[in-house]
């Protein structure tokens, strides 16, 4: 019987799901066109404008590399597009953070990781840490667009997440009006170190989008300053171009 259920359910979702996409049609986040049942998302159009960083093909260092120059010493550094205005992937981290698209969050995190096990520099990195949001913030967005980053990292990586190592204790206004040396003090003070310490060799921080990279260099140091043997990679989703 469990068989016979099994193979009509099979054959029946074709149809569910072609009845369900033409009740609520999916549209792309960027254009607003309607995705075919084999998009997800973004359509095929707009996804030919993602701009790639092929960070992890780079023998030599990265945009991202020389951005912490003299700021922290990383292990590796990864982002999978270049942020700009105006472009799809403002509009994907929009709905990723606004429009309670948790699960876009986890979509990316796989193609995120997806592109990293091709490249030998990444496979070291033993666990990942999101960089975390106030709980407050957290119940309005109900959820941390970083963590479900991670999340979706974490099921091709085969890697565990650290949700309790490091905390946000302060709920800073929006830093976009800031430059990078108000950032750097809007930052600097608004993590602490969680319940739970870092028993692993490497760790990457993973984050949404870096544009001065303050905040990830204020995570890292905190990191540093309890455990300075600890080597550190930074994960990205977007990189301001």
């Amino acid at each position: 019987m469990h068989l016979v259920n099994a193979k009509l359910t099979s054959f029946l979702n074709p149809y569910l799901e072609g009845f369900q996409h033409l009740i609520f049609p999916n549209t792309c986040l960027q254009c607003s066109h309607e995705l075919s049942r084999f998009e997800k998302y973004i359509c095929a159009f707009c996804w030919d404008k993602l701009q790639r960083t092929y960070f992890e093909s780079y023998e030599s260092p990265s945009g991202m590399d020389q951005l912490f120059w003299g700021r922290i010493t990383l292990k590796e550094t990864f982002a999978l597009y270049f942020f700009e205005k105006e472009k799809p992937v403002q509009d994907i981290l929009h709905a990723l953070k606004y429009q309670f698209k948790a699960p876009l969050g986890r979509h990316f995190g796989r193609i995120m990781a997806e592109t990293m096990i091709k490249s030998p520099k990444y496979k070291e990195i033993e666990a990942l840490i999101p960089v975390p949001i106030h709980p407050q913030k957290r119940f309005l967005r109900g959820y941390n667009q970083s963590e479900l980053l991670a999340q979706g990292m974490a099921e091709i990586l085969k890697i565990p997440i650290l949700l309790d190592t490091v905390q946000k204790k302060r709920n800073n206004a929006s830093q976009t009006t800031k430059n990078r040396f108000l950032r750097w003090d809007n930052a600097s003070e608004q993590f602490c170190f969680g319940k739970k310490g870092v028993t692993y060799r490497h760790i990457a921080i993973v984050d949404d989008v870096i544009t001065t990279g303050s905040t990830l260099e204020a995570m890292a140091q905190l990191l540093r300053s309890q455990y300075p043997l600890l080597q550190i990679s930074l994960i990205s989703f977007a990189i301001a171009k």
